[in-house]
């Protein structure tokens, strides 16, 4: 099995930072990553990339030579580079080995919750050479600060949830600048919980420009409230422990923390709602220890039972 993450988000909210400062801690981790580059808008990568879609099409020749602008032109590489994919394959094989897999996608945030060939993409994948994925949706933390750009942020993380079907961790990126665009209206907690937006409700309607499209935002709160399924974590790049919190979480839900243990439910029950221990490299001593609480409890049950 390959483990990886397929990093989404709209332009601006950091997906290229993320990529890079990623890779980097998780080489420090003793991790072999590789950074598979599939924006081809993106042409000032500040990471060294194992797979570049360049190579293949650039957004810039697709707009001189079908007359297409930004958004057309993303969306027709990655039609091209889905009839194309077994270029992208044949370049991933040699990485299947011993790497963690990182996908830049572009920013254009119709490609995760209307088109389809993204998506398609990334299940083909899958399924023909066994991945492991995790989509991380950044979202600036900035929308923060304006109750109708984060209404709008929920949306768009619910609906790209939906479409993608695979496991997913929302994020608030640049979390350490969320000071400088002012005082939020409520605690941070309120926005990465997302629990009870009748008082998001309350102060959007004190804004002129939102109180008329009160009723639809009552109406979008409660589809988002009723679905139950998005919340986010925080994220400051530059900060190792901000980002050992995230890989972490990620870790939990492509499975990557139980990579090579073979131990029984009730041994990966405890993994899952237990701590997470940055040294998944003793895997023979995690190993044996749950299997060796899985037959005292064993004992245990049978002695009862007699």
């Amino acid at each position: 099995m390959v483990f990886g993450q397929v990093v989404i988000g709209p332009p601006g909210s950091g997906k290229t930072t993320y990529c890079n400062g990623m890779s980097q801690f998780l080489q420090l981790i003793g991790r072999k990553v590789a950074v598979i580059n599939l924006d081809p808008a993106n042409d000032a990568l500040p990471y060294e990339c194992a797979v570049n879609i360049e190579d293949l099409i650039k957004l810039s020749d697709v707009m001189v030579e079908h007359s297409l602008g930004p958004n057309g032109g993303l969306v027709y590489c990655m039609d091209y580079l889905m009839k194309n994919i077994d270029w992208l394959e044949s370049r991933l094989k040699p990485l299947l080995k011993e790497h963690y897999l990182l996908f830049d996608f572009p920013g254009q945030v119709e490609l995760f919750f209307l088109h389809e060939n993204a998506k398609n993409m990334i299940m083909e994948l899958i399924k023909k050479l066994d991945l492991r994925l995790t989509a991380v949706h950044l979202v600036d933390a900035h929308l923060c600060s304006d109750p109708g750009k984060y209404v709008s942020a929920l949306l768009l993380s619910l609906s790209t949830m939906l479409h993608l079907e695979l496991p997913h961790v929302n994020v608030l990126s640049k979390i350490d600048l969320i000071e400088s665009y002012g005082k939020l209206a409520f605690n941070l907690d309120f926005y990465t919980d997302v629990q009870d937006l009748s008082y998001l409700q309350n102060a959007l309607s004190q804004d002129p420009r939102s109180a008329k499209y009160r009723k639809l935002t009552k109406e979008l709160c409660e589809v988002i409230e009723d679905y139950g399924l998005v919340n986010f974590t925080t994220l400051d790049i530059q900060d190792k422990e901000s980002v050992g919190n995230l890989v972490k979480l990620i870790d939990k839900s492509n499975g990557y923390i139980f990579a090579g243990i073979d131990a029984s439910a009730v041994g990966f029950s405890k993994i899952a709602v237990g701590p997470v221990d940055w040294d998944y490299y003793r895997v023979a001593a995690v190993q044996e220890k749950y299997i060796k609480d899985d037959e005292d409890f064993d004992m245990t049950r049978n002695s009862d039972t007699k």
